[in-house]
């Protein structure tokens, strides 16, 4: 079960109630479901981006060929 605005939602009913409607409706929701989930993935992605970067300014961020970092690893 989800929450909603203070409500509980069960994804069964969720379902439910897209599968009674047309089968345009339930392809219009498939799709607005994908793009979100694309545009989440995508603003992941940029918020890994960001703290890299900022890992990176500050130093936090190891450099070097497959060597460098092997043998960091096992010192």
């Amino acid at each position: 079960m989800a929450t909603q605005q203070g409500k509980v939602v069960d994804i069964n009913d969720v379902l439910k109630t897209i599968g009674n409607l047309d089968i345009d409706n339930q392809a219009y929701i498939s799709e607005v479901i994908s793009k979100r989930l694309v545009e989440l993935r995508r603003t992941g992605i940029a918020r890994r981006s960001r703290e890299a970067e900022h890992a990176y300014r500050e130093g936090r961020v190891k450099r070097g060929n497959i060597k460098d970092l092997w043998k960091d690893l096992n010192d």
